[in-house]
């Protein structure tokens, strides 16, 4: 380290971003505990006591959150079928407005998973090679276009979608039941989504982080938006010595030892770089407008903050739980193999009809 710099001291953050990661992972095992007894509720045809279904489970689908998004800018309602989908999928574009792709490395259930086979990966490879192991760009760059082109192919979709076609859509018992359905192609996986699912694991030992780099359309989303983020990691190029840590320890390998701010689509803003530069004051997270720094331990609290603000607005505000009552999820779960994909307008009413007709039946024998 040359002379006259000032050796930094400053505490890791990776300890307190770890802890984040496992108890929203825990979270996410919880939820997926209360649907399973949701699911026997169903099974059990209504015998077995209502254990009431978790609202949290609509933030594994970011289809139709993405749906409620933009039906609330065409209509200013919040959609009653899966409402707290709409409240995650807000927190989340907030969490990386204001800090980037910040939730794919700290909260993000499969960004953790990634991560920790990716850390396993490369301390193999290492240990063979000396080295980790980077695909070369003329691989990479196309690899990484795959997640903008899903995204684009999914915003095209619902946003060239009227008004009406969108409100039939998400009333649809194919959106209604889409958790269901989720849930019983993890719980009765083909053998064919068996081996994809290995094969992308296979990958990730080789390539880190596989799936969010080349595959996530939900990363690619939230990678745009960072763009526009008014927290950066600046480097100060006056206090550098050229080490390559900060480079040589970030997951997305991005160059942070060449550029003065990291903008990148692929920085997921975990704060590694600036964990391992041996300077003070040399990487630090900054906000563009004032250029004041921002410590990681606001950071790490705001993010979680942001996160449960937003989504705590849909629960006070009682656009949290939905207005599918236990009836209709059991004419729809009796019915689950016979809900397809609707392919057009009319077939999505008929569906619609199907539902409403034995609503009505048994509004008559209650009368």
């Amino acid at each position: 380290m040359s002379v006259g710099f000032k050796k930094s001291h400053s505490r890791s953050v990776q300890k307190v971003r770890f802890i984040i990661q496992v108890g929203f992972v825990l979270f996410c095992v919880w939820i997926g505990i209360e649907f399973s007894q949701f699911i026997s509720f169903l099974e059990s045809n209504g015998i077995n006591t209502f254990p009431g279904r978790p609202p949290g489970v609509e933030g594994f689908l970011p289809i139709s959150a993405l749906m409620s998004v933009v039906y609330f800018f065409q209509t200013g309602q919040i959609h009653g079928v899966h409402p707290a989908g709409f409240f995650i999928f807000l927190a989340i574009v907030g969490v990386s407005f204001v800090f980037g792709k910040a939730f794919c490395s700290w909260l993000c259930p499969i960004g953790f998973i990634s991560e920790v086979i990716g850390d396993f990966g490369e301390k193999i490879w290492k240990k063979l090679f000396k080295r980790r192991i980077k695909l070369h760009k003329l691989i990479d760059y196309p690899l990484r276009a795959i997640k903008y082109l899903l995204l684009a192919f999914f915003v095209f979709a619902i946003f060239s979608m009227t008004e009406t076609t969108l409100e039939v859509f998400l009333n649809d018992t194919y959106n209604i039941a889409a958790d269901i359905k989720m849930y019983y192609f993890f719980a009765e996986i083909s053998r064919f989504s068996l081996i994809v699912i290995g094969v992308l694991f296979f990958l990730s030992i080789f390539i880190r982080n596989f799936w969010c780099r080349y595959l996530c359309p939900y990363g690619a989303l939230l990678g745009l938006i960072g763009f526009i983020s008014p927290n950066k990691i600046k480097r100060n190029t006056v206090s550098c010595v050229d080490c390559g840590l900060c480079a040589n320890v970030c997951p997305s390998f991005i160059n942070v030892d060449k550029v003065k701010t990291v903008i990148s689509d692929e920085c997921t803003s975990c704060l590694n770089c600036i964990d391992v530069c041996p300077v003070a004051d040399t990487l630090e997270v900054k906000n563009i407008f004032g250029e004041k720094k921002v410590s990681k331990k606001n950071i790490a609290f705001g993010i979680v903050l942001l996160f449960v603000s937003i989504t705590g607005l849909g629960i006070i505000t009682g656009h949290w739980r939905n207005n599918v009552t236990k009836e209709e999820y059991l004419f729809i779960h009796k019915n689950l193999d016979a809900i397809g994909h609707p392919t057009s307008t009319a077939e999505i009413k008929e569906l619609n009809k199907a539902l409403e007709k034995e609503n009505q039946n048994k509004f008559k024998k209650i009368n």
